[in-house]
């Protein structure tokens, strides 16, 4: 693949270690998959506690002030070599080798309690045409380059794009994050983060929050494994949502009052007036039919209607600002983008088991606990001196 021939270049300049490309591929996928056993075992175990444990606070472990762990889904292409020529053949030409994977953040917060809103207004970015119209260009643009299925679960964008006044909203101040990736299950995927989290202390904190936007799977995980953590729909992601519901088959003259109104009262948390007026909005385009396509305007409504009723409870913004708590799920997007960088492209194609032990030594580079300095020292006192990706000249004569 390009990246491990870059590798191979870097130590060769840097380092002045000729190393060739597949040498560098197999000792990351190698490593990698260390990576994933120790990862695997440090879930299993943590499952294996009784639950008042699961629950609690590991020894030695100093719990956040605030502890907030966020979900989101990025994209990356498997190609399975097991798979019948002409299958794999017919997947490549449909784009079918996209595969979702699943990304978690844990990160230690620090903020103040407030005895009312500290920004009762909506801040005034999320009311200027020209900078909501590029944030959701640039929603649509990161979802098609998806490749095929694209969804709001693969946007990578900040909620001040175009920039942000202090005076108008000042989010908690980000400590140290912890990163979870993996190409498995959502229900994996959560005991993954679960046993990060209860590494981190994360249960014991005082105050504690889960942010995602409204995928079924990140609510599941919530359910499962976070159900004593605030729930909060990314902001972002709803306002993508109330712009749809306001702007369907009207200019944007016409349907720019309604956004306005409706954001405003969205991030006031008055989300009862968000759904009465879409309701009023889907009574004047109509019921959706059949013969609507997913762009016609009584869909777009009913979409948006749907998306704030479903998450109305996971809305209540006002009161986040009041405890402190963040209201977007702009972290865990940054860190898509920064796996992104490494696992995405459309000249890059990773085995299951590659994609696997790929994602961990990106998760691992990009965690600010430095679980790779922990494992080095674990891996020297193992070293035999053996080099096992080798076969003795007996060995290979039995085979």
């Amino acid at each position: 693949m390009p990246s491990f021939a870059l590798a191979s270049d870097a130590l060769s300049v840097l380092g002045e270690v000729d190393v060739s490309a597949k040498t560098v591929e197999r000792r990351a996928k190698a490593i990698g998959t260390a990576r994933c056993d120790e990862r695997d075992a440090e879930t299993d175990a943590y499952l294996a506690l009784p639950l008042t444990e699961r629950k609690g606070t590991p020894a030695g472990v100093a719990a956040p002030d605030l502890a907030v762990v966020q979900m989101d889904g990025g994209r990356l292409q498997v190609f399975d070599r097991s798979a019948d020529g002409d299958e794999a053949a017919a997947e490549k030409k449909s784009g079918r080798f996209w595969r979702e994977d699943k990304v978690g953040l844990l990160v230690s917060m620090t903020s103040g309690r407030h005895v009312a809103d500290p920004c009762p207004a909506i801040p005034a970015h999320f009311l200027q045409p020209a900078r909501i119209e590029r944030l959701l260009r640039e929603i649509k643009a990161n979802a098609a380059a998806a490749g095929d299925d694209p969804s709001p679960s693969d946007t990578a964008v900040s909620p001040h794009a175009g920039g942000r006044s202090a005076a108008e909203y000042e989010p908690p101040a980000v400590g140290v994050r912890t990163v979870v990736a993996t190409t498995q299950d959502a229900h994996r995927f959560g005991e993954m983060v679960a046993a990060a989290a209860w590494r981190r202390g994360f249960y014991g904190s005082g105050r504690r929050a889960f942010l995602g936007d409204g995928s079924n799977a990140n609510w599941g995980v919530w359910e499962r494994h976070f159900s004593n953590f605030t729930p909060v729909v990314d902001f972002i992601h709803a306002l993508t949502y109330v712009y749809q519901g306001a702007m369907a088959g009207r200019s944007v003259a016409d349907g720019w009052p309604s956004y306005a109104a409706w954001i405003a009262a969205l991030w006031a948390g008055d989300v009862a007036a968000v759904i009465a007026g879409l309701d009023a909005r889907q009574a004047e385009v109509g019921e959706p039919d059949e013969s609507d396509g997913e762009s016609s305007p009584r869909r777009q409504v009913a979409a948006a209607l749907g998306y704030v009723r479903n998450q109305q409870r996971r809305m209540r913004y006002a009161e986040y600002r009041r405890d402190g708590l963040p209201v977007t799920s702009c972290h865990v997007e940054s860190a898509i983008k920064r796996v992104n960088r490494r696992v995405k492209g459309t000249e890059k194609f990773w085995s299951p088991d590659g994609a696997e032990a790929i994602l961990q030594l990106r998760a691992d580079l990009l965690s600010e606990t430095d679980p790779l300095d922990a494992f080095w020292a674990r891996r020297a006192t193992q070293a035999t001196g053996e080099r096992r990706h080798r076969r003795t000249a007996t060995e290979a004569m039995a085979a």
